[in-house]
């Protein structure tokens, strides 16, 4: 590893000025993805400024039902709490899902949303990769598919977001808390908080250098929603996924769907709002037909590689059995 500096920043602003005048200085949190990427060469600042003494340690649970969680509390913490397990449980089952438990334990809730979009050949600094090198190619393309993305990806780049609890938080409808390194503050849906790789790969977020998560907010649940996080990986423990969905559903009369919200991950290079597939389903009663019928409009303008195609079906499976396994749930809801 070669030598950094390393700060621990007092209060929001020192931490911004000292990233912002600092010669490529990179906040740390948990470290679990950055300290990883500095072995491995991919990462290499000159200093590390420390914000785990921050004020945003905290989870929040407001009287109309919202809850914020701070920037630096830990994913075992969130997945601990009792308000989380209770009202938001697809949150809880998504960290649980994510990583081991020594991991989760040092994981912070902004480093989870801001760990990188990467593949195996992201990680091998002797391969070409546009994400390291803007302009030296991607060797992934030409690599091993099966693991990368097959929607939102581009020429330029089709590696994978691989969070689990950022899935989950795009279908509870997060809102991310941003303290800009101006000192201004601003709030942005999660969904805005990436950017699709386009011809620029090297650049995964909106945020500017100094620019601090301070929290994610998510509004109360709707009324008698029901909500699930599954996940296909190639092991039970320690795994990113090979394809996974985040649905909640709330239901009317006849059985049909108020409302339905459809999130996946291991398909693209940020947490996937299936909104198309939502269009399609809401107002209806989901049979199987129509559920497969939605995901392959999702998945229209899929680019799948050679090795990947597989994905596309995988994920329709996945969202059919979701949803008629949260019908079921609000059926038997009623019956009680």
């Amino acid at each position: 590893m070669r030598p950094f500096a390393y700060e621990r920043a007092a209060d929001p602003g020192a931490a911004a000025t000292a990233v912002v005048d600092g010669t490529d200085a990179m906040f740390l949190a948990g470290g679990t993805n950055l300290v990883d990427l500095m072995k491995l060469g991919v990462a290499r600042p000159a200093k590390l400024v420390d914000v785990t003494r921050l004020p945003y340690d905290r989870i929040e649970h407001r009287a109309d039902g919202s809850v914020l969680i701070g920037a630096t509390v830990r994913n075992s913490d969130l997945a601990g709490d009792r308000g989380i397990r209770e009202r938001f449980p697809m949150l809880t089952r998504a960290v649980l899902s994510g990583a081991s438990g020594q991991l989760r334990s040092m994981a912070t809730t902004g480093g989870n949303l801001l760990q990188r979009t990467r593949c195996p050949y992201f990680q091998d600094v002797t391969k070409p990769c546009n994400k390291r090198d803007p302009g030296a190619g991607c060797s992934a393309i030409g690599g091993g598919h099966r693991d990368l993305g097959v929607i939102g990806t581009s020429g330029s780049c089709v590696a994978t977001h691989p969070s689990d609890m950022a899935v989950a938080m795009a279908a509870l409808d997060a809102v991310v808390h941003l303290r800009l390194a101006g000192g201004e503050e601003r709030a942005v849906p999660l969904h805005d908080l990436y950017l699709l790789p386009g011809d620029t790969p090297d650049r995964e977020t909106v945020l500017e250098p100094g620019d601090l998560i301070t929290g994610v907010e998510l509004p109360p649940p709707p009324d008698g929603a029901a909500m699930r996080y599954r996940k296909v990986r190639d092991r039970w423990s320690y795994a990113f996924a090979v394809v996974s969905v985040a649905a909640l559903v709330t239901t009317e009369g006849g059985g049909s769907l108020r409302e339905i919200r459809l999130a996946l991950g291991g398909v693209a290079p940020q947490p996937w709002r299936a909104h198309q597939a939502e269009r399609m389903l809401a107002g209806h009663r989901p049979n199987r037909e129509l559920l497969l019928a939605a995901a392959e409009a999702e998945f229209a303008s899929a680019r799948p590689l050679p090795g990947n195609e597989f994905k596309i079906g995988l994920a329709a499976d996945l969202i059919a059995a979701s949803v008629r396994d949260l019908m079921a749930d609000l059926v038997a809801e009623e019956r009680r």
